[in-house]
C-alpha cells in the first residue's frame, strides 16, 4: 500500500490516457534513461538537480514523479514540488515497477521536432473528419499533452512543415500516414501507424484503432461501432468552422470511445417497461 505521497502503478495506469491524468515527470538520471529510453505515456523529462528552478511552474497542478526505482530522486523531487505548491506524488517502485508490470511504454525518439517550450509540433490538412482528430487525441493523451496542431490548406502543408519545423501527418508519402495498398484488406490508417510506432499496444487502444480504421477507410464491417464514430465525426465537422474548436470537442468523443474500449465492452443496456398490466 503506497503512502499518501506515493501512487501505485495500478492507480496511475487507470489515469493515464484520461482527461484526469496528472502531469507525469521523469527524473531518471541520463545513464538509466539511456539504458531504456522508453517512457511512461505522456511523460517528459526534467533534471532532478534543477528542481528548485522548475518546480514553481507546476503550482496548483497534480503531478506524479518517477525515477528508476521510486526512491530518493522521485521522492525528493515530489517533495520540492509540494513545497512549491503542487499536489505531487512519486510513483511507487518507479520506472522499473511500471515496466515490470507490463504497462505501456512509449518510444519518444519517434518525435523529431519540438519547439523552444518542448512541445511537439504537428501539421495536417484543414477540415478534419476521423483520422485527423483521432491522431491528435492519441498524441495529447499518450505522447505529449502540450502538443500543437496546425491545420492548413493541403497545397501549403509540406511548406508549412518545413518552415515551422512541424511533423506532417495523414498525407501521402510521409512517415505518419496510412500504410499498405488502399485496395488491400491490410490497409491501415494513420491512427494505426501511431499506435504501432509509439508502442501503444494495449488491448483498449488496439480495439479503438480497429474502430478508427473501419470509420476512416469505409470498411464498417471491421467494427460495428465504426458507423457511429463516422456519424459523430461528420456531425462535428459541420458544427465547427474552426478546426481547433472541432478538435477540442472531438477530444471528449474519443475519450468516451477509449473508456468504452477499456472498461465497457461487456456492458449491455436493456430497457423494459416497468408498468404492470392488469
Amino acid at each position: 500500500m503506497p503512502s499518501p505521497t506515493e501512487i501505485s502503478v495500478a492507480q496511475l495506469a487507470r489515469l493515464v490516457g484520461t482527461p484526469h491524468a496528472p502531469i507525469l515527470i521523469d527524473v531518471r538520471i541520463d545513464e538509466d534513461h539511456a539504458a531504456d529510453p522508453r517512457m511512461i505515456p505522456a511523460s517528459f523529462r526534467r533534471d532532478h538537480r534543477l528542481v528548485e528552478a522548475w518546480a514553481g511552474a507546476f503550482r496548483d497542478r497534480k503531478v506524479v514523479v518517477s525515477c528508476q526505482r521510486g526512491l530518493k530522486l522521485s521522492q525528493g523531487a515530489a517533495a520540492w514540488l509540494r513545497h512549491a505548491g503542487a499536489d505531487a506524488q512519486s510513483l511507487e517502485g518507479g520506472f522499473e515497477a511500471w515496466r515490470d508490470a507490463g504497462e505501456m511504454l512509449v518510444d519518444m525518439a519517434k518525435i523529431a521536432n519540438r519547439d523552444a517550450s518542448g512541445r511537439s509540433i504537428w501539421v495536417t490538412r484543414a477540415r478534419p473528419k476521423v483520422d485527423r482528430i483521432a491522431c491528435p487525441w492519441l498524441i495529447r493523451r499518450f505522447i505529449d499533452p502540450e502538443a500543437v496542431f496546425l491545420f492548413v490548406a493541403p497545397s501549403e502543408l509540406r511548406a508549412v512543415a518545413e518552415r515551422f519545423g512541424a511533423m506532417p501527418f495523414d498525407i501521402d508519402d510521409v512517415f505518419w500516414s496510412h500504410r499498405g495498398d488502399i485496395t488491400s484488406p491490410d490497409h491501415t490508417c494513420t491512427f494505426d501507424t501511431m499506435v504501432s510506432e509509439f508502442g501503444l499496444d494495449s488491448p483498449a487502444l488496439l480495439h479503438l484503432a480497429r474502430i478508427v480504421r473501419a470509420a476512416d477507410t469505409a470498411r464498417p464491417s471491421l467494427a460495428p461501432q465504426a458507423e457511429g464514430l463516422l456519424a459523430a465525426s461528420l456531425g462535428l465537422s459541420r458544427m465547427f468552422k474552426d478546426d481547433l474548436g472541432q478538435l477540442e470537442a472531438g477530444m471528449m468523443l474519443y475519450d468516451a470511445f477509449y473508456r468504452w474500449c477499456r472498461d465497457g465492452v461487456e456492458e449491455t443496456h436493456n430497457w423494459s417497461n416497468p408498468t404492470k398490466k392488469g
